[in-house]
């Protein structure tokens, strides 16, 4: 089981506007408590001990809220967050992160299912996918029939063999670790902005298999804009349970 957890939560917020620039977007509440709180209590509830949080933007919120949690919390700072992607963010983490471990947003809300898929899978790496949430910037997924082959926001880009959408919840194992710290550092000579996902799980793919794992009902929802909060508030909490 994958005791170790790493979210990425640098990012500015931009397109929620005011919102974003006063609060970083893992304390949003979409229900009674911020977003980071209820993930955090998701993953414990199924065997995570320690988080990884990357911080940037407004990161004095989470080192007052850290302090409160440091048996179970680790802060690493992204000193380059305004000019680097959530790829970079990881690669400030590696030091951190010297066993699987389960990788998320600081913006994401989830079913639990998700993250009993990738602990009660026996796989050493796993993406998640869900069927369409036609919630409006989309990372649509190709895989071969298993494994993945490509991301892309533009779904005509992609072949025919799409799974779903790219939920942001993945296992990280120690091969597909390697790749993409492989990848960046070669990568991060030209530049820093480079995602996670788009560039670095696809990157990786090429050189270790990234299984991929479809759950097509699977309730879940990142937030970026005014819009995607409030399908949040109303369409998928009330479904999170």
């Amino acid at each position: 089981m994958i005791k170790t957890a790493c979210i990425l939560a640098a990012g500015r917020g931009t397109r929620l506007g005011a919102r974003g620039k006063e609060t970083p977007k893992g304390f949003l509440r979409v229900g009674q408590d911020p977003i980071i709180e209820e993930s955090l209590r998701r993953l414990q509830a199924h065997g995570i001990e320690r988080t990884v949080i990357v911080t940037g933007h407004l990161r004095e919120y989470y080192q007052e809220w850290a302090a409160e949690r440091a048996d179970r919390v680790t802060l690493v700072h992204n000193e380059s967050f305004a000019e680097s992607g959530s790829l970079y963010s990881l690669w400030c983490a590696r030091e951190e992160l010297t066993e699987p471990y389960l990788l998320l947003e600081s913006d994401l809300i989830y079913e639990s299912r998700a993250i009993e898929a990738c602990q009660q899978d026996p796989r050493s790496s796993l993406v998640l996918v869900s069927g369409p949430t036609q919630a409006d910037d989309e990372v649509w997924v190709e895989t071969d029939g298993e494994q993945l082959m490509a991301m892309s926001k533009k779904r005509d880009e992609l072949g025919e063999q799409v799974l779903g959408e790219f939920v942001g919840v993945c296992k990280i194992g120690t091969d597909l670790h390697s790749a993409l710290m492989d990848y960046s550092e070669s990568v991060f000579k030209e530049s820093f902005y480079k995602d996670y996902e788009t560039d670095g799980l696809v990157q990786a793919a090429s050189k270790v298999p990234v299984p991929c794992r479809l759950i097509s009902d699977l309730a879940w929802a990142e937030i970026d804009t005014a819009e995607h909060l409030a399908r949040a508030r109303e369409a998928v909490y009330p479904k999170l349970g």
